[in-house]
């Protein structure tokens, strides 16, 4: 079964190789990375967070894993298949042993399935991907049966989140007995050696690895958080390879020839949440002389495609993200399993918008305040100032805030802004991905709209959405994600501003194949050959 079709034209998938003068590394040798954020846990099921599942793939592993374009393959399971409607089986990979020596078996699966959604204190459980399963049945060591509440043809894409652990080690294995090391035994290619939260994660080869041989006897995963640094540090040769290259610094390092990028169309949109919890007035949104409206304009469909007719994306693409993104009009790129052909990014129409907020009864413009981070994404502070010039230009005086990431996801969650920017990595690499977390009604016991902090609902979308959950037959499946998607954009449910790419720069002597996941990983640097 194909859930996701891959990525075609859109995607710049690329090996780097151009412009560097081979210097081969030798097999044995230590590879340094440094990456622009940091990894908060060394359990797999604590944080699901882009940098955390990165180092995990070095020490842990899937059933299902998934290939640089986001493509579903074999991991720790040969094969799957659907039995029944509502029964999936998974056939083991005889002979893995995790670290310690244990070997993996079904009942670790079993183990794993119950644990990853029951982590305490988590700040984004994994529960999501194993919500389907309503029962695990071990049917011989190397044999598993998942038993579905319904019919579920995404399970394979959902167990490509979730690392298995061994039941004998981490039955009662708390979240710090992973990061002191104590149990942080999985069955990756990389053994754990040492980590130093906010600077480094050591790890060495796993010579008893089932899959290939990887080409480095040491990994040191660096953490440096600040792009002048980072670059520096590559320059300097102290590391071989960083991730998040800043987009000041792509052109030059591009001319350099010490030095290779390798870069992809990713999986992570930049948008625009807007509130839609309140009825009767937004807290960050006034009359043009900051007086109270009584009610909600950004209910006013007039309203929210104002703001999105007014935004620039071509030029925040070109100017502020220097080339580093593509705009948006939609939650994925083309070639991705539920993008909608022919729903392009809006295009900039000044005029239009002004027309549309006097017809909303706005002919004098509004006054707000535009909220974001300044240290989570790719110029994310430069984007909302650009952003706020624009609406300013149509009559919305905008006034610009942006906080650090661990004060303004807070407030986020607590549905404290009006109009806010966040961004949104689709690890399944399918439309069902951001439509469940971000546009789906809030209902946390479906595990519905999880991310939708703007409170943005539609019965008729959920309705579809339900539906493709249910569906088995591929293209049946993805008309029922594209007709959801072109009603969350329609009806402006969020306001996309653009794709990023995902873009990393080595050292000579070593390549790097990018990935859409934005996963920074030792698995996929090589010595230059």
């Amino acid at each position: 079964m194909t859930l996701v079709s891959g990525f075609r034209r859109a995607l710049i998938g690329a090996t780097m190789l151009g412009g560097v003068l081979a210097c081969p590394a030798a097999e044995g040798q230590t590879v340094t990375i440094a990456v622009g954020a940091p990894i908060t846990s060394i359990d797999p099921h604590y944080h699901n967070l882009a940098p955390n599942n990165a180092m995990a793939e070095h020490i842990f592993e899937r059933l299902v894993q998934t290939d640089e374009r986001a493509r579903p393959m074999p991991g720790l399971a040969e094969s799957w298949r659907a039995i029944d409607d509502t029964t999936w089986e998974f056939r083991l990979r005889s002979g893995v042993k995790f670290h310690n020596g244990s070997d993996f078996t079904a009942d670790d699966v079993a183990f794993t399935i119950a644990r990853a959604p029951n982590v305490p204190n988590s700040p984004s459980s994994f529960g999501i991907y194993t919500r389907a399963v309503a029962e695990v049945q071990v049917v011989d060591p190397l044999t598993v049966r998942f038993r579905t509440r319904s019919v579920y043809p995404l399970l394979p894409t959902d167990l490509a989140q979730i690392a298995i652990l061994d039941r004998e080690t981490h039955q009662n294995a708390a979240t710090e007995d992973f990061n002191s090391g104590k149990v942080a035994f999985g069955t990756g290619p990389y053994r754990f050696i040492r980590y130093v939260p906010g600077d480094r994660i050591e790890l060495e080869r796993n010579d008893s690895h089932w899959g290939p041989r990887q080409p480095w006897q040491r990994v040191n995963y660096r953490i440096v958080v600040n792009d002048a640094a980072r670059t520096a540090a590559l320059l300097a040769g102290d590391v071989d390879l960083i991730d998040q290259v800043a987009t000041t610094d792509i052109a030059r390092l591009r001319a350099d020839p010490r030095v290779s990028i390798s870069e992809i169309v990713g999986l992570r949109i930049i948008y625009l949440h807007l509130d839609r919890s309140r009825s009767d007035g937004t807290p960050f949104v006034t009359g043009p002389n900051g007086e109270p409206l009584g009610r909600n304009p950004l209910d006013d469909l007039r309203v929210r495609r104002a703001l999105s007719l007014s935004i620039d994306r071509a030029a925040i693409v070109e100017r502020v993200m220097e080339g580093a993104a593509i705009p948006a009009g939609q939650f994925l790129p083309e070639g991705t399993f539920g993008h909608v052909p022919g729903l392009e990014a809006p295009k900039y129409d000044p005029e239009a918008a002004r027309r549309l907020l006097a017809e909303a009864g706005f002919p004098n413009g509004l006054r707000v305040t535009l909220h974001g981070p300044s240290d989570r994404y790719v110029n994310d502070a430069r984007i909302i100032q650009a952003i706020g010039q624009m609406w300013t230009r149509i009559g919305i005086r905008t006034t610009v805030e942006p906080l650090p990431w661990t004060t303004f996801i807070a407030r986020a969650g607590r549905q404290e802004f009006s109009l806010f920017l966040v961004g949104w990595g689709s690890a399944t690499g399918e439309a069902s991905s951001p439509l469940r977390s971000l546009v789906a009604t809030f209902d946390r016991e479906k595990g519905f709209g999880a991310s939708n902090r703007g409170r943005y609902s539609n019965k008729q979308l959920d309705a579809l959405l339900e539906r493709a959950l249910a569906t088995v037959d591929d293209a049946a499946r993805e008309k029922l994600l594209q007709d959801a998607t072109r009603i969350a954009i329609e009806d402006v449910g969020i306001i996309p501003l653009h794709i990023q790419k995902n873009v990393w720069a080595a050292r000579r002597g070593f390549t790097h194949t990018a990935r859409a996941d934005e996963l920074t990983r030792a698995m996929d640097v090589a010595p230059a050959r």
